[in-house]
């Protein structure tokens, strides 16, 4: 079966939860990692030294993008697109897999934006008190942990479903 004719049943929506998947995590990463490098660039205007200590607290909202490639990934992988063995679907196929792509796409893009958010705050608080930048980085990591978990119960809801 070629992709074309494989896009004509439930694989086109099975394509498009992994397209979503990518999209809205990825959104929130770069809303997310453009929050946060707006912050650290007015501190680093101010004092450049801080720049090491600002640039992990920028780059921890890109994870999300990551999150949503991967379950993507893992959607192409399980529907044969890298063997070029790709079944047939059908429409409730096509259906479980769009499903099972929501967690990491709506996780990734609304943890992105705070993740975001928290780090700009812990790039303020770098700014007044550099000392106090690893308690920074540990209050914006707790955000990752709901992208870990939208990531996971996508890995989860994959695995459930009967190609």
């Amino acid at each position: 079966m070629t992709l074309a004719a494989a896009l004509a049943g439930g694989m086109a929506l099975a394509v498009l939860g992994a397209a979503v998947a990518v999209l809205l995590a990825g959104t929130g990463s770069a809303v997310g990692v453009g929050i946060a490098g707006e912050a650290a660039a007015g501190v680093t205007a101010e004092d450049p030294d801080k720049f090491g200590k600002l640039l992990l607290l920028q780059a921890l909202p890109g994870t999300q993008g990551f999150y949503g490639l991967i379950g993507a990934f893992l959607v192409m992988n399980q529907l044969g697109f890298f063997t070029g063995a790709i079944p047939s679907l059908s429409v409730d196929q096509g259906w479980q897999f769009f499903f099972a792509c929501m967690p990491v796409a709506l996780t990734g893009l609304t943890s992105g934006i705070a993740q975001g958010r928290v780090s700009a705050a812990a790039i303020g608080m770098t700014a007044k008190r550099p000392e106090e930048s690893g308690k920074g980085l540990i209050l914006a990591a707790m955000v990752e942990t709901y992208a870990v978990l939208g990531l996971l119960a996508t890995l989860l809801l994959l695995n459930g479903i009967q190609v």
